[in-house]
């Protein structure tokens, strides 16, 4: 499926996702250890850990959405949360949230032209068709089922043009064909050029990626390749129940 860049433009050499000494504390209870780590462009990078282990607060801090307590992020070299970052940056968070009174298809205008995209109408389409949606698109989509929201956040995700996107827990509550669905529009956009860095604990989207990046009680307990390892041992030593992230932090 056809889909824009942003195309944000970078210093040579520019890491898309750069993570430095990032650490997260709330009180005196730490939640991230100094985490480092960078993320060039076109990687498809799958995140992974148990309950509490940190990932949903590293992922939104490198979203710009939660401050770090100590490091820095860059999104494509910019400051995370600048606007800038946000120009370049998709993000998709693990409880998806919509407007009361827009149907499914007037948020994926308001997002698209919210991004600059004035020939949105077809890609809608296509990624409503692509997701199992095309029926609901002038539905609510706040009172959708768990699996539908997550379909429509993956659709407002897509709508618009990113160099990076960051996705958190995506494919809790997915039926078989939306988990296919979502492999693909994460496939087509790293062929694309663009930078995947995905929050799962999902073994379909694991055995995809060549970069794994785990985490433990707020600590980086791995970074590396998928050559060479139990990429399945490793999930199930991260979460055994292999169970929906659930921090609240």
């Amino acid at each position: 499926m056809a889909r824009q860049r942003r195309n944000t433009p970078q210093p040579k050499e520019q890491h898309a996702l750069s993570i430095t000494n990032v650490s997260k504390s709330y009180g005196t209870a730490p939640a991230l250890d100094p985490i480092s780590f960078d993320i060039a462009t076109g990687e498809r990078v799958a995140l992974i850990g148990h309950n509490g282990s940190g990932k949903t607060t590293l992922i939104r801090i490198a979203s710009g959405l939660l401050d770090a307590t100590t490091g820095s992020v860059s999104i494509a070299g910019h400051t995370a949360g600048s606007l800038s970052a946000r120009a370049s940056l998709s993000f998709i968070a693990d409880q998806p949230t919509f407007y009361d009174d827009l149907t499914l298809w007037e948020h994926l205008e308001y997002v698209a032209r919210l991004h600059g995209v004035e020939t949105w109408e077809q890609t809608a389409a296509d990624l409503l068709g692509h997701l199992g949606l095309y029926d609901r698109a002038d539905d609510m989509p706040n009172r959708f089922s768990r699996g539908l929201k997550q379909k429509s956040a993956i659709a407002l995700g897509f709508i618009r043009p990113f160099d990076v996107l960051l996705v958190d827990e995506p494919f809790v509550g997915l039926d078989a064909s939306g988990k296919e669905a979502l492999l693909e529009l994460l496939a087509d956009a790293t062929s694309q050029g663009s930078t995947v860095v995905v929050a799962t604990h999902e073994l379909s989207f694991v055995h995809t990626v060549s970069r794994i990046i785990a985490l433990r009680d707020g600590r980086l307990v791995y970074d590396g390749g998928t050559d060479g390892i139990n990429v399945d041992g490793l999930v199930r030593t991260e979460d055994p129940a292999g169970e929906h992230d659930g921090e609240q932090h």
